[in-house]
């Protein structure tokens, strides 16, 4: 479905091009998804009405019921209906310079319909030359990868080797809108169908509303001795002093557990921070205000962050130190370690920083110290009535 076509109020279509098999007045149609069910009633074209439409045909149906239809929508018999599911299997060719990392978001367009997506896995690498299926954690411009992946909300579709109008699909990066990948669908992961939502009649609101607070997730951004940990740890006491219920995440303690299993490759840095995110999601839903301290250096990570923590007020917070005075402060004696070779992927070192381009909030270390720098935190945050 294109779009709803409705000039006035006594007319509402239906526009769109027929992908498979052919339609005709009086045949039943089904909205995948959602299950309603009418009859098409006419079809109408730039050349009027008519009796039948076939593959390839763009015309406008009127049904005999009024059934909510949106863009995106796939129209199907009841006797083919197409797969949906929110987890499906996947061949993607990767078109950007920037490797495919699994665990980022990227926006997905599948026929009409545009949904959130993430490369959950990537299973195998196939080599254009010989077809075999390589070992691989990403994958480079103009490679061929078979992979796993997870939409935010289920999608209607055919396997490519049936349709490949409705098989196949692109991904978009969420920040430059350049096309990141093109694919062809294999199968739906059954597993998906298999897992419910479990309602809770206790609500998140209600779970905060007893601390006399509103819960939030502020997210701490910056490179290795900024003064994040610092300034979280300082914000976390003055909140605790307020009667404010926290938790604080540091990068380096979910790495002693939680994330213990994860290394420093850009692989396991987008998973440490899909986890975290998932954990403070956790933390808000029980009323707290989450305190994050995360590195978290790219701008891609830091959105799935925040398109995690939805619908919880997500404060990004970016400790803006040069890194020039990071590597002064140098605390942990990291860079020094990372300069001489001993650290890869050190973050400013030999991997990038992505700053942030609209924080809510922007800290600068070098004229301001901890104590004032939370004093406006603080106020930021009852400003945002976080606080009450």
């Amino acid at each position: 479905m294109q779009w709803i076509n409705r000039p006035n109020l006594d007319f509402r279509g239906f526009s769109g091009t027929v992908v498979a098999g052919s339609i005709a007045p009086g045949d039943p149609v089904v909205v995948m998804g959602s299950g309603r069910q009418s009859r098409v009633k006419e079809i109408v074209t730039f050349d009027g009405a008519q009796q039948r439409a076939a593959t390839g045909d763009a015309v406008t149906l009127t049904l005999e019921d009024e059934i909510d239809i949106s863009r995106g929508d796939l129209l199907v018999t009841p006797q083919a209906r197409a797969e949906f599911a929110d987890q499906f299997a996947a061949t993607l060719v990767w078109m950007k310079e920037e490797s495919l990392i699994p665990g980022r978001s990227y926006w997905l367009k599948v026929g009409t319909r545009t949904v959130s997506a993430t490369v959950t896995a990537l299973k195998y690498r196939i080599d254009v030359d010989s077809g075999a299926h390589l070992a691989a954690r990403a994958l480079a411009s103009s490679e061929i990868g078979f992979c796993n992946i997870s939409t935010a909300t289920p999608v209607a579709f055919d396997p490519y080797a049936a349709n490949r109008d409705t098989g196949g699909f692109i991904l978009i990066d969420r920040f430059t809108q350049e096309t990141a990948a093109a694919g062809m669908i294999a199968f739906a992961l059954r597993r998906a169908s298999n897992i419910h939502w479990q309602d809770s009649t206790i609500t998140p609101r209600q779970r905060a509303e007893l601390k006399a607070q509103q819960a939030a997730i502020v997210w701490f951004t910056g490179l290795s001795g900024a003064g994040k940990s610092t300034i979280a740890n300082r914000l976390e006491q003055k909140l605790v002093a307020l009667g404010c219920h926290t938790m604080l995440l540091d990068g380096d303690n979910v790495r002693h557990g939680l994330n213990r299993d994860l290394g420093f490759t850009d692989a396991d840095r987008v998973e440490n921070i899909r986890r975290v995110a998932e954990a403070a999601r956790l933390m808000a839903e029980a009323g707290l205000v989450s305190i994050c301290a995360f590195i978290s250096p790219f701008r891609a990570d830091r959105q799935m962050a925040r398109d995690i923590a939805a619908p919880h007020p997500f404060i990004e917070v970016f400790v803006d130190t040069p890194i020039d005075e990071c590597i002064r402060r140098d605390p942990k004696g990291l860079y020094a370690k990372a300069r001489a070779g001993a650290i890869p992927n050190f973050t400013g070192i030999d991997s990038p920083y992505e700053p942030p381009e609209t924080p809510e909030i922007r800290l600068n270390t070098t004229d301001s110290d901890p104590e004032a720098l939370c004093d406006r935190l603080v106020a930021e945050l009852r400003q945002r009535h976080i606080l009450a």
